[in-house]
């Protein structure tokens, strides 16, 4: 197969026209209106609070009241704290052997000024509240097992100490008294004090924690630092072994000179503020989307309240709070004891209203023509994530003892609410990272029109101008052509034919005079 020049008039002719048919002799009207911006396209609905339980539903919307803040930053942290209490220490069974365990990564991104940390504060005070208790249920068996664990080395110390000075005679029945009393020393253990949250901690300080805490942490902040860790501020390269690990529950094996960390399910959740700069940025860090870290975020990228918000306001009320403490607090210490996690079940109808879900999502991960096929890696996930904040929303409404009953189909129904939510923000979010190459080479092809004053101009001319390694084929173009059609930049029509013979000629397009004269 040979392939046809740029200037062909075959390349073009079987082209469909944007606006007007193949054959269609009607020039393009001269009359324009402003085009809108690329990015403003995408819808970003409100976070749907109101599939909350309604003691979580309702200290949301009480926050967001107060404090004058979009509902989504209450909304996101909250589902945080909820997989901060829950995870490591429960796990959702979808179907056959599809487990999930119910950790979550949120990132929310607002410009400066918009209250993140008193956000922060209110939701994630029972979390502290909850570590607190129980620390200090953990101090008397921490200095019992320290205690135990040193009179045990003394008497293992003693005891090889005799053994090395003993006739010898005794020697092998006090070198195997000293040897069973030092094997019986190293398998005490102290165990750590409980820990349930993290700042921006490094990734070995992450492994370390979650080591140590049985496998589950949680890394809560009202900044982004933690990108700029795992992108290697410290370190000087991208360590995100931990972060890709921690979400999906893959067992992780560190092997250092001073220790050795072993974690069969670790469960680790993080909930995040931070300014739209911040992901722009991590959009351009090498490694974060090839290896997977992007898309394991539910991300939210609401409005912003600055400049619309009220002075006085109604504080959160005494009893809302008072409910929100109690529930998230006992939440946490009844899954706390958890050694192996409770296994939350679905019901036969929030499995199939998952199944249907799944089957809406599947046409859209398409590469070609399909809604999500740019963010398949993120979208990839999302029945797994919908699955887990299913569970922590049926946790939520139960308890600890959620385990005993399985999740309804309204709760499913609220958790695809919200894996709808998500993916909205999501578009919005991957089109700030640029991660969709339609919009990438719409933007592109602005750029060739402004510098070369364009006014009217065929697709060959444009195709000529454009980088191939951007624009490999002419098909890559169209689709970028066609959104600029859609957003008012261009206009497509067919040339009138200049003779009766011979094919008719090729479509051109016609650029918005912003374009071609500055804005004039």
């Amino acid at each position: 197969m040979t392939s046809q020049p740029v200037d062909s008039p075959d390349l073009w002719a079987g082209l469909p026209t944007l606006d007007n048919p193949p054959g269609e002799d009607d020039a393009a009207p001269d009359v324009w209106e402003d085009p809108i911006p690329l990015t403003g396209r995408r819808e970003r609905p409100p976070f749907p609070a109101h599939v909350l339980p309604t003691w979580l539903g309702e200290f949301v919307a009480a926050v967001a009241e107060e404090t004058q803040t979009p509902v989504d930053l209450a909304g996101s942290v909250a589902l945080a704290v909820l997989a901060t209490a829950a995870g490591g220490r429960s796990v959702v069974h979808v179907r056959g052997n599809w487990r999930e365990p119910t950790n979550l990564y949120t990132v929310v991104a607002l410009p400066p000024a918009n209250r993140k940390s008193a956000v922060f504060a209110l939701l994630t005070d029972p979390l502290y509240e909850a570590e607190k208790q129980l620390k200090t249920a953990m101090k008397p068996v921490i200095v019992e097992a320290e205690l135990t664990a040193r009179l045990a080395k003394e008497a293992a110390d003693k005891a090889a100490a005799k053994a090395a000075s003993s006739d010898s005679d005794k020697r092998d029945e006090m070198v195997a008294t000293a040897v069973g009393l030092a094997q019986t020393a190293d398998t005490l253990t102290v165990p750590a004090e409980p820990v349930l949250l993290a700042d921006d901690s490094t990734p070995e300080t992450v492994t370390s924690l979650m080591s140590e805490q049985g496998g589950r942490l949680s890394v809560m902040s009202a900044e982004g630092g933690i990108f700029d860790i795992i992108a290697g501020r410290y370190s000087g390269a991208p360590n995100m072994e931990v972060f890709l690990k921690g979400h999906a529950g893959d067992r992780l094996r560190v092997n250092r000179q001073t220790r050795r960390e072993y974690i069969d399910h670790p469960a680790l959740t993080i909930g995040l503020a931070v300014q739209p700069d911040v992901l722009r940025d991590i959009g351009k860090v090498k490694g974060f989307e090839g290896r997977g870290l992007l898309a394991r975020f539910l991300y939210s990228l609401p409005v912003s309240t600055v400049g619309d918000r009220e002075i006085i306001t109604d504080p959160v009320p005494e009893e809302t709070a008072a409910a929100y403490t109690t529930r998230v607090t006992d939440l946490t210490l009844s899954l706390a004891e958890w050694t192996d996690p409770a296994v939350i079940q679905l019901s036969p109808e929030a499995d199939t209203a998952l199944i249907a879900y799944q089957k809406r999502i599947e046409p859209q991960l398409k590469a070609r023509g399909g809604k999500l096929g740019h963010i398949s890696n993120w979208a990839g996930k999302l029945a797994g994530a919908t699955a887990r904040m299913a569970a922590l929303l049926h946790l939520a409404d139960h308890g600890g003892n959620g385990y005993a009953h399985p999740v309804t189909e309204a709760t499913m129904s609220a958790a695809i609410e919200l894996g709808e939510y998500y993916t909205a923000h999501a578009l919005a979010v991957f089109d700030v990272m640029g991660a969709d190459p339609v919009l990438s080479r719409a933007r592109s092809v602005l750029e060739a029109l402004k510098d070369n004053g364009w006014e009217d101009v065929s697709r060959r001319d444009v195709f000529s101008v454009l980088s191939r390694s951007e624009v490999p084929t002419v098909a890559d173009l169209e689709p970028a052509l066609a959104l600029l059609e859609d957003h008012g930049y261009l206009r497509s029509y067919q040339p009138e034919r200049t003779g009766k013979r011979g094919r008719p000629p090729a479509p051109r397009l016609q650029a918005h005079p912003s374009l071609c004269h500055g804005g004039r």
